[in-house]
């Protein structure tokens, strides 16, 4: 069983290069890919380096509705291949409702981006929640290597902000996205060795030799799981090429997420 755990979609408001999501899971059939769980980040676009990032980063909560919406309708043409994510907002109030609306659907946990710092006190009852109902947390992250990178994403979270909040909420399910997408992953690796319930997602469209090799030495790989970020084909040879057992390998590509589904009996 492969699971793909980070993965996006097609929507009304967002296209992200796929001509039609019927491609991707054509993509997923060629890969051996079983199932995908995604979001659509309800973002217009993304501001260009001399822009303020929050005159385009916040979208409204009628744009969040509508891109779960579209994550649901995904959920229904392709049953049994698509698991959702619901994507909210932390900051707007109206968040908890829409979670447990996305839930009722079906949707098994949150994808959050990167307005807020995840150790931000708005974050807490969305936190407890996930505690409470047994569901992960996906969170957009990374760790920016110069000061331009910084001013782009400037509340994007990293390890240590991921290490933190694990002390803060030990029983919380958190998943650190794209290990291979969000800059120093050396560092990152090393800021989570002791936060035992983060997970780390192994997509991202950097295919650096080694990078899984040493999250698995030094997270185990029960703390990884398979991820693509929609750069398919090279995060399927990221595990194939690393060299893991065969239980590990198994593991990383699907019963890793599995078992978190398990706690909320998905």
């Amino acid at each position: 069983m492969r699971i793909d755990s980070h993965m996006h979609i097609n929507g009304r408001n967002i296209n992200w290069g796929w001509e039609h999501n019927d491609l991707i899971i054509e993509a997923a059939d060629k890969l051996g890919i079983d199932k995908l769980a995604v979001s659509i980040p309800a973002n217009r676009r993304f501001p260009m380096r001399d822009e303020n990032p929050f005159d385009y980063n916040i979208p409204t909560m009628d744009e969040i509705r509508q891109d779960n919406d579209d994550v649901l309708a995904a959920m229904n043409r392709y049953s049994g291949r698509i698991l959702g994510y619901c994507y909210v907002l932390p900051g707007y109030k109206e968040s908890i409702d829409e979670i447990d609306r996305c839930l009722d659907q079906g949707m098994i946990g949150i994808k959050v981006y990167n307005q807020y710092k995840i150790w931000d006190p708005v974050f807490y009852p969305i936190i407890e929640k996930s505690i409470k109902e047994k569901f992960p947390i996906l969170v957009h992250a990374g760790f920016a290597t110069s000061p331009e990178e910084w001013d782009f994403e400037p509340n994007m979270s990293h390890a240590a902000d991921f290490a933190y909040i694990s002390r803060l909420y030990p029983e919380a399910m958190i998943i650190e996205g794209h290990i291979g997408g969000g800059g120093d992953w050396e560092w990152a690796i090393k800021h989570l060795r002791e936060a035992p319930n983060i997970y780390l997602d192994t997509a991202g469209s950097v295919v650096d030799e080694g990078m899984i090799d040493m999250a698995v030495r030094e997270l185990g790989a029960e703390r990884l799981l398979f991820a693509t970020d929609m750069t398919m084909e090279s995060n399927v040879a990221k595990i194939m090429a690393a060299d893991l057992t065969d239980e590990q390998r198994n593991d990383i590509f699907g019963r890793n997420f599995q078992k978190i589904l398990d706690k909320r009996g998905l």
